[in-house]
């Protein structure tokens, strides 16, 4: 038994462990929650697997690295193992003993930094899953709570209840985000329209000088949100210290100049985080333009340059070559943490993601005509690829053109092993690359290593084949799947 001294007025001691093959509800510790909020406090629990991070939370840095909280104060952990400080924190966090008062939950032990949703107290000990070995396959937990992301982003407010400012063009919508303080809400909705069958020939747009991009950059709390009906040949971008938006029911496509239609990504060492892109409708063209080479159109939805927290659900994203990476080179690695849910991709090429290290979740989607290849994980990237429905689609999940493969657990999708393969029309093309890996075999390569901190449910892949489509996209109303 080993006692961690928090501060002169408090001692805490690690619990025994407790008898094989039983769990036991963690023992009330009076006061522990006010004193984690304003000093920080170990907070053991009696569990069968030890946790790393308290439930809910996330895991942001190791010991030594940069934990990326955003603007907004979040509760931080730092410990492994079912002992943690906890403290009220903001920005980029230096994940050292230093940082939070000198503790040293686990002496002798390299200690993790994990990061609580937005405006979330500091939590009550309780089970959690251990980050390794990953958990087996259990129920589906319960439907996440309104306003909850169902990913990463967890509980993401955006510009809350805000007065709706109403805008019809991209400089209506940039004075607008620049006219404001950047903290205490902004609701943007966005009523303008495009006309897409003015552009009958998608090939002559990428020859154009790039078109308009609104940036909401260095500012929290904001929604903005298309109206039923709009549409718009302009880009969003989402940089440096953003922190808790929302981008919804927008319609995007065909944009001019090769620029990506939303982008997120870090900027003068800040970083955007607890972005919520939900119920989009993006696309452009899968035509290929003679001399453009990779420019035709670039990406639907990108992330990159530390970019971390954020939650993809309900959108159709169709007819596009390359429709989302995570990082720009190899060299763009870090521990983000991304969920795809929900999302319908229809004639699309690639990058599914293209995914550069970090952790994604990607649970029933719709891979529906993928030309070139699904999710391509990579540089040592982690995917639970869980209750997807894939069709018609080559390469739908795969580890190539990188320096080091990344690896999946594969969990109830549509197709359970490669004799569904011709079922569903599964085609492979080997890689040219070295080293690479396809999922040929249809096995998991590697248990998911960290625990799910979010609430979410699992519909059947039937189901998302069935019923997806009529609820993924702009104009749904945010309509989500049910399928009872």
């Amino acid at each position: 038994m080993k006692s961690t001294r928090i501060d002169e007025s408090a001692m805490l001691v690690a619990p025994k462990p407790p008898t094989a093959g039983a769990l036991r509800a963690p023992s009330p510790r009076h006061g522990l929650l006010a004193m984690a909020v304003a000093v920080g406090a170990v907070a053991p629990i009696g569990v069968a697997h030890a946790a790393d991070w308290p439930s809910g939370f996330s895991k942001c840095a190791d010991e030594g690295g940069t934990c990326k909280a955003g603007d907004t104060t979040r509760q931080v952990s730092f410990g492994v193992k079912d002992k943690w400080v906890i403290k009220s924190l903001k920005g980029n966090i230096a994940c050292t003993s230093a940082t939070f008062g000198g503790a040293d939950p686990n002496p002798g032990k390299a200690e993790k930094c994990a990061v609580g949703p937005t405006g979330s107290p500091a939590p009550s000990p309780s089970p959690a899953p251990s980050p390794s070995p990953a958990p087996s396959p259990s129920p589906a937990p319960s439907p996440a709570p309104a306003g909850h992301s169902g990913g990463y982003a967890g509980q993401v407010t955006g510009g809350g209840s805000a007065t709706p400012i109403t805008v019809t063009t991209a400089a209506q919508m940039q004075a607008a985000i620049d006219a404001y303080s950047g903290t205490g809400g902004l609701v943007i909705r966005y009523a303008g329209t495009f006309d897409f069958g003015t552009i009958p020939d998608p090939c002559t747009q990428w020859k154009k000088a790039a078109g308009a991009v609104v940036e909401v950059k260095n500012k929290s709390n904001v929604t903005i949100e298309g109206v039923n009906g709009s549409a718009a040949n302009f880009g969003l971008a989402i940089k440096a210290a953003a922190t808790n938006i929302i981008i919804r029911n927008m319609t995007i496509g065909l944009l001019p100049g090769s620029i990506d239609a939303i982008g997120i990504e870090g900027q003068s060492g800040k970083f955007p985080g607890y972005v919520w892109i939900d119920h989009n409708t993006l696309f452009s063209s899968t035509a290929e333009c003679s001399g453009a080479g990779d420019l035709e159109f670039d990406g639907l939805i990108d992330s990159k340059a530390g970019a971390h927290h954020i939650t993809y659900s309900y959108n159709y994203l169709h007819d596009h070559h390359k429709v989302g990476l995570i990082g720009s080179s190899d060299s763009d690695a870090s521990d983000r943490y991304i969920t795809f849910h929900h999302n319908v991709y229809s004639n699309v090429g690639s990058r599914l993601p293209l995914q550069r290290a970090g952790y994604t979740h990607l649970y029933n989607n719709l891979y529906s005509g993928v030309l070139t290849s699904g999710a391509n994980i990579r540089m040592g990237g982690y995917a639970l690829i869980e209750g997807n429905y894939f069709e018609n689609a080559q390469n739908p999940v795969t580890s190539r053109d990188s320096s080091s493969i990344g690896y999946w657990e594969l969990r109830n999708n549509n197709v359970r092993s490669p004799a569904d393969f011709a079922t569903y029309g599964i085609k492979w093309v080997a890689s040219g690359s070295s080293p690479s890996r396809d999922a040929t075999d249809w096995v998991t390569t590697a248990n998911f290593p960290v625990g799910i901190p979010y609430p979410y449910t699992v519909h059947t892949p039937a189901c998302v084949k069935q019923k997806l489509l009529t609820v993924a996209g702009a104009g749904k109303n945010y309509a989500t799947l049910s399928c009872n």
